[in-house]
């Protein structure tokens, strides 16, 4: 392995960079990107990945850490998710797929879930099995995938542990943040009711010691801390019960309002009630209490890594599995549109060559965080994926050629009742759709025949859907771009796809 790195390094010294920003399409080994070399040139860097439920931005302004993150490193301002659901969009990360091509589209029964994503073999390629092929040492720990039983020994002996972790420490249900059992290495483990049982604070333990750990045996790591918070039911920490005094939800805009020309699915909705009014604040300060433990987890990660010396050396990721709507369009509390209360969250990165306090406008997906930790481990990427490495952007490099489209794809209406993301039409429950989201506008396709077209620059809210206006030469070259994003299934198509001229 060293000798193949050196051999890489000096080719890579060698080739000229603007040859390289032509973006040509990730091979299955080697490394091609802008900004690799001199990553290829030091030890292997350290990945931290803390992904946040059900994490809007609007929580944002209560998290000072996230804000430190922020000034310490690079705010992607136009991140989305492939789907505004967990398990579909968890598939994608760890993957790098849409969820047409990891067949995860809910979170169970024949299209999603667990199951669905073990039965189509997707854990045998995710970046924890390649950064573990790199010999870096990788752990798991919190929310894995909806239909995931700690003690499911899953047909073995012992309670399933994937293939590509060496450290797994692993709930169920853990929304609740108390009472729930961890898969800890093929070992079911209670926690009970205490202060210090609290999910959030345990794996935040865990988490430290595993990055004491790797750092005293001599080896690159990859942690990865899932929070439960702030899922639902939205249980804070003792410790932050009594804060923010009086907070309720942003009034934004689009608060109660439904939008012009509003879908079947949604146009129903009649104004919010009183109590829920009440529910809704209510239910978004006990969110932003509940954010203060992720918070904090935050400053006692980063504290350990500058404690054990690698800090310079790591990178840090936070962002979240889907945004949450909470008033927004009529809509009670909850995910799954296409609007950008739910599609669009946070990505904040630092780590070796990110400039401060800089902020990046392309679009990314969640389909890219897997190559991105696959090529800071100089593992190879498979062309078969549908993501694109952001290490060229992390590294501040220009964006020529970048993509210009996002696809999000939804299953639906979700009915199941086992689900704990299960919604009422009150609180958004769409039928089937796949939608396009550039820089400046949303397109949505429903299965039904239906569209929505969102000006976002002159309707950055999203209230008057303009579908209707749009010459019919318009749609069908939306509908193309769509189309050809929805049936694309390697590196290549998905990029050349995702350059979107209509």
């Amino acid at each position: 392995m060293h000798r193949f790195r050196r051999r890489l390094i000096a080719g890579l010294a060698v080739t000229s960079l603007t040859a390289l920003a032509a973006w040509i399409p990730t091979p299955a080994s080697g490394t091609d990107q802008p900004g690799e070399a001199a990553q290829a040139a030091a030890a292997p860097p350290n990945i931290v990945l803390v992904l946040t439920d059900d994490l809007a931005w609007n929580l944002v302004q209560y998290m000072p850490q996230v804000q430190r993150l922020q000034q310490d490193g690079v705010t992607f301002t136009n991140y989305t998710v492939t789907d505004s659901l967990c398990c579909p969009s968890r598939s994608s990360i760890f993957t790098g797929e849409f969820p047409h091509d990891t067949g995860v589209f809910t979170n169970g029964g024949t299209d999603g879930g667990f199951a669905v994503f073990k039965g189509r073999g997707n854990e045998n390629r995710t970046f924890a099995t390649a950064l573990q092929g790199q010999g870096y040492a990788t752990a798991m720990m919190g929310k894995y995938l909806n239909g995931y039983l700690p003690g499911d020994t899953q047909g073995g002996s012992l309670p399933y542990v994937p293939p590509g972790w060496s450290d797994w420490r692993v709930a169920g249900n853990g929304y609740p943040e108390y009472d729930y059992d961890l898969n800890e290495n093929h070992t079911v483990v209670h926690y009970g009711s205490s202060p210090a049982d609290y999910l959030t604070d345990v794996v935040s333990g865990k988490g430290r010691a595993f990055i004491r750990d790797s750092v005293a045996a001599g080896k690159p790591f990859l942690l990865e801390i899932a929070t439960f918070a702030p899922h639902g039911p939205f249980t804070p920490a003792d410790e932050d019960l009594n804060d923010f005094p009086g907070l309720t939800a942003p009034r934004t805009p689009a608060f109660n309002k439904l939008p012009a020309n509003a879908p079947s699915w949604l146009a129903g909705n009649g104004p919010l009630t009183t109590a829920e009014k009440t529910n809704i604040d209510t239910n978004f300060r006990k969110r932003a209490q509940a954010v203060q433990a992720v918070d904090r987890l935050i400053r006692d990660l980063r504290t350990q890594l500058t404690a054990s010396g690698v800090a310079d050396n790591t990178y840090l990721v936070f962002t979240s599995d889907n945004g949450f709507h909470m008033g927004e369009y009529r809509l009670t509390q909850g995910k799954m549109t296409a609007f950008d209360t739910d599609i669009r969250v946070p990505l904040v990165v630092i780590g070796p060559g990110v400039a401060p306090g800089s902020t990046r406008p392309e679009i990314v997906q969640n389909i890219d965080l897997a190559p991105t930790f696959q090529r800071i481990g100089l593992a190879a990427v498979d062309p078969n994926i549908n993501g694109r490495s952001l290490l060229p952007l992390l590294n501040g490099e220009p964006a020529t050629g970048w993509r210009t489209a996002s696809l999000i794809e939804h299953h639906g209406p979700n009915t199941a009742a086992d689900d704990p993301d299960a919604q009422l039409a009150r609180a958004g429950n769409p039928t089937t759709y796949s939608a396009l989201r550039t820089a400046t506008y949303t397109y949505v396709e429903y299965s039904n025949g239906e569209r929505e077209y969102y000006d976002r620059v002159a309707d950055p809210y999203q209230l008057n859907n303009i579908a209707g206006t749009l010459t019919a030469a318009r749609l069908a070259a939306l509908h193309t771009a769509l189309d050809a994003l929805v049936n694309c299934h390697n590196q290549n198509a998905c990029w050349t796809a995702g350059h979107v001229t209509a």
